[in-house]
């Protein structure tokens, strides 16, 4: 029987790798890895930096494959079809990569960025290619460090405050408004930046870019202060690297 591990290797710094996502490395014959283009290629070369330092040279192999291209204008009800095109297209993929590359007896391994469990896609795809029947495995998840851990440890503060509760959002749902009953928000996937629509409001944003790797850039404080130099560091970041991947934590005062 296959076998394939769904690594977390953390938000980008090596050290980040957990003693158990080691071990999964070291159990590997393959991994797969998908090539987001040119832009990106250095998101590859930090994979292949985390292999370089925990593996020997020559006791594995790399498979490589073009990510397929997702519909990104796609909005409104439109929005969650195209996302569902997109991860069959990868569910495509996946499914060739392990029926072709993975011998009957070896472990392949999908290396994702922070936790397989947080707004990642892997889980979703290899079950949908168990479910079409054409090849079979058994697979494995290795949690990892998180953008959202790293992103306040970096800033030291915590996730919530006492007796409150914290979401986990994205910018397109941030856009509708603040979650009700909750003044402690995370925000990922936000290419809008949706944080300059509370600018009036009385609080702080802790926002982190490239968070755990050699670029990365954080920013804190009151939101109308913050928000202009983030909006200027963000589009030099973006304009230098051709790529972004920030998140952030807005946290309201309390009003009396």
């Amino acid at each position: 029987m296959r076998k394939i591990h769904v690594i977390g290797i953390g938000a980008g710094d090596p050290e980040q790798l957990t003693l158990q996502a080691v071990r999964a490395l070291r159990s590997t014959d393959v991994f797969f890895i998908l090539d987001k283009g040119e832009v990106k290629a250095d998101l590859i070369r930090l994979r292949r930096d985390m292999l370089d330092t925990h593996l020997p040279q020559g006791t594995y192999r790399v498979v490589e494959a073009r990510d397929p291209e997702r519909d990104r204008a796609a909005d409104g009800a439109a929005y969650s079809p195209a996302v569902g095109d997109w991860r069959s297209a990868r569910a495509d993929i996946y499914e060739r990569l392990i029926a072709e590359d993975l011998g009957e007896e070896e472990t392949g391994a999908f290396l994702v960025w922070g936790d397989p469990s947080l707004y990642d896609s892997t889980l979703g795809i290899l079950e949908e290619v168990l479910g079409r029947g054409a090849v079979a495995f058994e697979y494995d998840v290795v949690p990892g460090i998180s953008s959202v851990s790293a992103l306040v440890a970096r800033h030291r503060t915590g996730l919530n405050r006492i007796a409150r509760p914290v979401q986990i959002t994205t910018g397109r749902r941030l856009a509708e408004g603040f979650p009700e009953g909750v003044d402690d928000v995370v925000v990922m996937l936000d290419a809008q930046q949706t944080f300059r629509q509370y600018a009036q409001e009385d609080a702080d944003i802790y926002w982190g870019a490239y968070i755990g790797t050699p670029d990365e850039i954080l920013v804190s404080g009151p939101i109308a202060e913050a928000a202009p130099r983030i909006e200027r560091l963000r589009a030099e970041a973006r304009e230098r690297k051709g790529w972004i991947m920030d998140t952030y934590l807005l946290r309201r005062h309390p009003r009396d």
